[in-house]
């Protein structure tokens, strides 16, 4: 499979603090271009999601669970859907490419386990990648790769408005 994004103008690359909340979201290069108008978005940032992996098909990213938890201690369920939208998304958008977005129309999760410490790593694989939807299986695991949980988002792609 492959995405329909192409390689952006280079004088369209992102600077200053984009560039640096880029960088920090562990965003190859190649995707600045793409990613200049928006960044990783507030949230994204907020929650501590680092990517490490960055394609339609495969997509990967950590968050810690520090600072995402419920008031009993463990990941908040929440958190697992916001890694679980963030990952099915881009792909999404990263499939749609230019002039074109991605809009999630469906969510949604079980969770299997709790997790009180370390990172959670989340990995969205495409189950279909069409013209107009995608959709994404998300399994986000704890450092002993032990399912934590399960999420499936489904994208409408539709042209940007002006």
């Amino acid at each position: 499979m492959t995405d329909n994004r192409t390689r952006p103008d280079p004088l369209d690359e992102p600077s200053g603090e984009r560039l640096a909340e880029l960088l920090a979201a562990g965003v190859p290069a190649e995707l600045h271009g793409l990613l200049r108008r928006h960044g990783v978005g507030a949230l994204t940032v907020k929650m501590g999601i680092v990517f490490s992996e960055m394609s339609a098909e495969r997509m990967v990213a950590t968050m810690p669970v520090e600072g995402n938890q419920q008031v009993a201690g463990i990941l908040h369920g929440g958190a697992h859907v916001v890694l679980a939208e963030t990952l099915g998304s881009f792909a999404a958008s990263l499939h749609a490419g230019p002039g074109r977005q991605a809009v999630g129309i469906e969510v949604g999760a079980t969770h299997h386990r709790g997790v009180a410490s370390g990172l959670v790593t989340g990995t969205a694989t495409a189950i279909h990648l069409g013209r107009t939807l995608t959709t994404h299986e998300v399994v986000m695991t704890d450092q002993e790769g032990r399912r934590l949980s399960t999420a499936r988002i489904t994208n409408l792609i539709r042209d940007e408005r002006p």
